[in-house]
């Protein structure tokens, strides 16, 4: 069996992978001003860099909004799309080991897939994301350069931008700890520092997110999430969640590859049907 190539195409970002025999080869981010350019610099740059040549090539599968742009079969290589949502599901699946888990993606906005063993589905979603991170910090922090706003946050200090149940009561209130978040922004001052302000932003959308992903499986008993797409590698991430868990008693995975698990789906939908 050959490699099959996973590509998840965005407007300006393409995210690709190969998968041989059912592994994960060098995934590999590009981003340039449009899909198009995005995805054929992305697969240049992978068969170049893992010296795979284009007779390797048993199937390209192209998946996100960025490949409707893309109309011809790349490179005149077997070009197939896997739906986005399934695409999901399966990377996440794959990449976790969990077979019953609610898959949030966040990209520009979140969306939310119910994967229960091979139903997968998408169930919802919110349009707070990484669009919402960006535009916030272009109006406050005048830069909406992801990585400079993640640096600032480290050096913020959250207790200065976050009401906490703490900040409004003198005891712990039925199932909210003193230290849980009452109102995101809510003491956030006008001589905020930019430190201060990019933690409150992270945390805001964070938060949100993970509110919005544990509100989505009450009526089920799914208590595990995996947390895929660029939003994942923040590093407060790794602040966020662990609170969220304790509070909701609930899991919040996040994998290996987790902002290329949508292009290994991609693949793996190939590679799941022709085995």
């Amino acid at each position: 069996m050959g490699i099959v190539i996973g590509i998840d195409v965005g407007i300006s970002t393409t995210k690709i992978v190969g998968v041989r025999d059912m592994q994960v080869v060098s995934p590999m981010r590009i981003t340039a001003a449009d899909p198009v350019t995005s995805l054929y610099g992305a697969f240049g740059k992978y068969l170049y860099e893992n010296q795979v040549d284009l007779s390797d090539v048993e199937q390209v599968v192209l998946t996100g909004v960025g490949s409707a742009y893309i109309e011809k079969p790349v490179y005149g290589l077997p070009t197939s799309r896997a739906d986005e949502f399934v695409a999901d599901g399966l990377g996440a699946r794959f990449e976790s080991g969990l077979d019953r888990i609610i898959v949030v993606s966040m990209g520009t906005g979140t969306s939310l897939v119910l994967c229960d063993g091979d139903d997968i589905r998408h169930i919802g979603g919110i349009s707070m994301g990484g669009g919402t991170l960006a535009g916030l910090s272009r109006i406050l922090l005048q830069t909406s350069d992801i990585k400079q706003v993640a640096e600032l946050a480290q050096k913020g200090d959250i207790s200065n931008i976050d009401l906490t149940i703490g900040d409004i009561s003198a005891h712990p209130l039925p199932g909210l700890p003193m230290d849980v978040t009452a109102s995101l922004f809510g003491k956030a001052k006008t001589d905020a520092n930019k430190e201060d302000i990019a933690v409150g932003i992270i945390h805001t959308v964070l938060q949100t997110i993970g509110s919005a992903a544990v509100l989505s499986a009450l009526n089920s008993d799914i208590s595990e999430f995996v947390m895929i797409g660029n939003l994942t590698l923040l590093p407060q991430c790794a602040d966020v969640f662990p609170m969220m868990e304790n509070l909701y008693n609930v899991h919040f995975h996040i994998p290996k590859y987790s902002q290329f698990c949508t292009a290994i789906g991609a693949a793996l939908d190939y590679a799941y049907k022709t085995n």
